[in-house]
């Protein structure tokens, strides 16, 4: 559904007049456009404290846009750490010294938090920020790269965890459909650090914002991988795929070289056909509640030499207050939303239908993070695919099989344009973007996950809700 507010906002008349009477404008986000050259375009700053770790490896990541041109402070805390990173990959560094006076400006902002030991240490993120933040591009994009919390110091953990803080804010501050995420990294796991880079530099990311991503491992080294196909010859099945979000990620995982099962009820069997017309995908009518459904779509996977990747999106709501909520709806929104997951979860991977390296995403909500009024059969299902990520991750691990999931916000869906009209402009506002998302940026999150450049990921739940004030 399109958002009227917005076109008028950003028409020629109504830029002046919502500008004078003090009303938002929400920022036509830039999104992926398929063939683009450089996954970044313009001038980059890369700064940090002083004996920082992750410089190397996002300047590697940097390689891979020609487009884009690498700066670090002149006279920064991590200068000579940042030019002697940028000698090891061959990526020629430039010094910036910053003034308010000229006219420069940025499309992304990178700081290397990994240094940083103790709350003193953190005025090093002030250095850094305070000259250049305001020189950042609209759809610009920060990303903080710091140390995991719980396996620091005590020290350590005190200061790393008050990025968070620092990251939220700046998301909520720049304005301009830009984003700030952070990104935790484990000692020794830098190299893990390019495919969560790619993705949140990139317009893939449009409306992930103010998030946290943690990296571990090791497997990914980047060397020879096509960032423009990071899915070829992988098979990937989604369910509830027939339209809205379900479509829009079986688009995504085609168009990365996915072989796609696309799942869904026998009622929406014309629907699904034409989306597997659509992207030469596989369709599958089932429904995932019946007891025969996780052993027919192991059989299916296969057939097709078994799956690679597996997102779980099929999902209803029913809803009503506890009071007075009928049984039927606590138990259809539970066994569609969470248990048929679990079940078919547990088919893949007894069979071994799963393959080595394999990639499980689940879809939950930003209602199983905040809750929601009229939503407790909803919300408790949510919250329960964020339990069943964060328990089966370490599980899966031996396995070399990661887990994650997206927690959409307000997107723009068939579901959402039949919302009330004030509660819809409110759920389309009430964000850092000040507009609701496109399925296109649910399925964008979901294919990085997908991707084998997420090697290091494993047990998130990212939110896709640009920055919602619900459970922020």
């Amino acid at each position: 559904m399109s958002d009227v507010y917005q076109a008028i906002a950003n028409s020629a008349v109504g830029k002046k007049v919502f500008s004078a009477i003090n009303l938002p404008i929400p920022v036509i986000l830039e999104r992926y456009e398929p063939g683009a050259v450089s996954f970044i375009k313009g001038a980059v700053v890369l700064g940090g404290a002083a004996g920082g770790s992750a410089a190397q490896s996002v300047l590697a990541t940097l390689k891979f846009a020609p487009e884009a041109v690498a700066h670090t402070l002149a006279g920064g805390a991590a200068e000579a750490d940042i030019r002697k990173a940028g000698d090891a990959v061959g990526e020629q560094i430039t010094a910036y010294s910053p003034s308010r006076e000229d006219g420069r400006r940025f499309k992304a902002l990178i700081f290397d938090a990994t240094g940083i030991s103790n709350t003193g240490e953190l005025r090093a993120v002030w250095d850094f920020f305070n000259p250049v933040v305001r020189k950042l591009e609209k759809s610009g994009r920060i990303v903080v790269i710091g140390r995991t919390p719980e396996l620091c110091s005590v020290e350590q953990r005190i200061a790393q965890r008050g990025l968070e803080g620092l990251v939220r804010s700046l998301g909520k501050e720049i304005k301009g459909g830009a984003t700030a995420n952070l990104v935790y990294v484990e000692a020794g796991a830098e190299a893990q650090l390019q495919g969560p880079m790619h993705f949140l530099l990139s317009p893939k990311s449009a409306y992930v914002s103010g998030q946290v991503m943690r990296v571990s491992g090791a497997g990914f080294t980047g060397e020879g991988f096509n960032w423009t196909q990071p899915l070829a010859g992988k098979t990937a099945l989604v369910t509830g795929a027939a339209r809205g979000i379900g479509a829009a990620i079986a688009q995504v995982l085609a168009r990365d070289g996915a072989r796609v099962i696309v799942l869904d009820i026998p009622p929406m069997a014309e629907d699904l056909k034409q989306v597997a017309g659509q992207i030469g995908g596989v369709a599958l009518e089932a429904d995932i509640t019946a007891a025969e459904a996780p052993q027919l779509i192991s059989d299916k996977a296969r057939e097709l030499g078994g799956l690679d990747i597996i997102v779980h999106n099929a999902g209803v709501t029913r809803d009503k207050t506890m009071a007075g909520m009928p049984d039927k709806f606590w138990d259809m929104v539970i066994d569609i939303n969470i248990a048929s997951e679990e079940r078919i979860n547990a088919r893949l991977l007894a069979d071994s239908t799963l393959n080595e390296g394999g990639r499980i995403v689940c879809v939950s909500s930003i209602s199983g993070i905040a809750g929601n009024m009229g939503q407790t059969n909803y919300a408790t299902s949510k919250a329960a695919v964020i339990g069943m990520v964060q328990g089966m991750a370490p599980e899966l691990a031996g396995r070399n099989i990661t887990i994650n999931a997206v927690a959409p916000g307000f997107i723009e869906t068939q579901m959402t344009a039949a919302i009330p009209f004030a509660i819809r402009e409110a759920g389309r506002r009430m964000n850092s973007m000040n507009q609701g998302g496109q399925p296109v940026d649910v399925a964008e999150t979901i294919a990085f996950f997908a991707s084998p450049a997420a090697q290091g990921v494993t047990g998130n739940v990212v939110r896709v809700c640009g920055q919602s004030l619900l459970g922020a």
